[in-house]
């Protein structure tokens, strides 16, 4: 398809179908297939302009018994895998009807590109088409072009406009807000990337600390997440192996407390090299210029969730920082996801040299690079006043314990956004909650929650969100029983025990 025409490239009416792994790979509702009722899905592309780039992939889904409403679903990684809309959206409970189920026209791209097997993730980046498509153009066009074919297919636009994303999906949610505030009425952005040239360096630094003595093993990512545990898990009123409090825990805890007598490592203990890691890791990344919108670095990381288990996206410290093995130049897969990711960037889309070696890499070299790759890519604009007045409503979720980025990107962005339009006014709008101890896809603890139905009520019946509950399900039989559900607070506020089984949220409240 080029731009100002439709031609469905395939159309053909389905049964349930299954959900694509990929797009949210690692995290719990993967293995949830939705049922799904009769639809037809359209597979299509976009044209590139140039044409060394690659066409865009889009799926639209039109379900038979249409509520008037859309849905489009964000990315996430690199993206380059379609996202088929037919699967559970971000933090979505595993037995509720999918969306599609439910009537939404249900869609989603590649970006613009497609991640092809023992390439680097990043090679698309080398193409400017490609590269511009994955940053903001592709979601656009593919919004348009979903738009034209419901059109056809039912013989009227969509009502209301949805979009909900998660990590690299997260900021392709909150570029619709500031770039295309009239395309969307209701948004949801769950950990969102959007200082993302700040979050590729941190996380090469990451790397770069903990080659040779300063990587940690599995047995001391316990060590340190005990000690957390010991030092912060009761502050809420009870001691039930979460640290509902994680901004007060990460100004306490000193990793210092766990230094070998000697400076050498143990299981038991950390050396020197371990504890600068940490510290580094904690602390935010400094630019010696300023990016989009003024920023000059990248929030640290917080504490909490440092040993939860995971594959692929899922998980704490092992995931995505330290990996099975310490970091090598070229990484490998047994490295931590940070710092493949990281390198990668560095060498594809900041210097745009493969063979670059990062260790030597200095980002005063390439300043001209990373200042036009963050106007692209870094979601930090605080002007949502566009949004506003086109009526849009903006739900941000952050996880405490995530590790793939800093939940505290988000959260100063949604600060900004108070500095910027005032708190009372940013509030009659846009919501930032924070679920403590889940990391970066949902694992950890309670963080499935409904936010289609919170937006769709928000934006079509003035229903304003206030403090909600979040869920943990079992997916073993018996399926999708809740074994601990929490509130989950508005910022800054976050869960503190009142009295009764610790497994219910009606045992808490949230607390400034």
């Amino acid at each position: 398809m080029s731009d100002g025409a439709v031609r469905i490239d395939t159309a053909a009416m389905q049964t349930p179908s299954e959900l694509s792994v990929a797009e949210k790979a690692g995290s719990p509702a993967a293995r949830v297939v939705p049922a799904n009722p009769a639809f037809c899905k359209v597979l299509g592309h976009i044209e590139p302009k140039d044409p060394a780039a690659p066409p865009i992939k889009f799926e639209v889904n039109l379900p038979s018994d249409w509520n008037g409403r859309s849905l489009q679903y964000g990315g996430g990684g690199f993206n380059g895998v379609l996202i088929t809309g037919l699967g559970l959206p971000p933090a979505y409970p595993f037995d509720k009807p999918s969306p599609l189920a439910r009537g939404f026209v249900t869609y989603g791209t590649d970006s613009g590109h497609e991640a092809k097997p023992g390439e680097p993730p990043q090679t698309f980046a080398l193409n400017d088409e490609a590269f511009e498509n994955f940053a903001h153009v592709a979601y656009k066009k593919v919004r348009d072009a979903a738009v034209a074919i419901v059109q056809r297919a039912y013989g009227r636009t969509p009502e209301r406009m949805y979009f909900m994303g998660s990590s690299e999906g997260g900021r392709e949610a909150l570029t619709m807000a500031q770039r295309y505030p009239d395309d969307f009425d209701g948004i949801f952005a769950r950990v969102p990337v959007i200082n993302w040239v700040g979050l590729q360096h941190a996380g090469t630094r990451g790397g770069l600390v903990t080659m040779g003595e300063g990587w940690i093993s599995p047995a001391q990512v316990k060590l340190v997440a005990d000690a957390v545990r010991k030092s912060c898990d009761k502050a809420d009123g009870v001691e039930d192996g979460l640290v509902a409090d994680a901004v007060g825990c990460k100004a306490s805890f000193k990793p210092e407390s766990l230094r070998c007598p000697d400076g050498k490592s143990g299981d038991a203990c950390l050396n020197d090299a371990q504890i600068q890691a940490i510290t580094t890791l904690h602390a935010p990344y400094k630019f010696s210029f300023a990016l989009a919108n003024g920023l000059d670095d990248y929030p640290g990381w917080g504490v909490s969730g440092e040993d939860t288990e995971g594959f692929a996206s899922a998980g704490g410290w092992i995931s995505w920082w330290l990996g099975k093995a310490a970091p090598t130049q070229p990484p490998t897969p047994a490295n931590g996801i940070a710092w493949v990711f990281g390198a990668g960037g560095t060498q594809y889309v900041f210097a745009r040299d493969p063979k670059l070696d990062v260790t030597r890499y200095r980002p005063e070299d390439y300043k001209d690079r990373l200042l036009q790759v963050s106007q692209l890519m870094d979601s930090t604009d605080p002007d949502l006043s566009r949004f506003r007045d086109h009526g849009g409503k903006l739900v941000m979720l952050e996880h405490l314990a995530d590790y793939a980025q800093s939940p505290y990107a988000g959260i100063r962005y949604f600060e900004s956004v108070e500095r910027k339009l005032g708190k009372a006014e940013t509030s009659a709008f846009v919501r930032l909650y924070t679920a403590p101890g889940v990391d970066h896809v949902g694992n950890g603890a309670p963080a499935n929650v409904d936010m289609l139905s919170v937006l769709v009520d928000w934006v079509e019946t003035s229903k304003a969100p206030g403090d909600l509950h979040v869920a943990e399900q079992k997916i073993e039989a018996p399926a999708f029983t809740v074994t601990r559900s929490l509130p989950l607070c508005r910022w800054p506020a976050w869960p503190r025990y009142k009295s009764g089984p610790v497994e219910q949220a009606a045992s808490f409240s949230c607390a400034p």
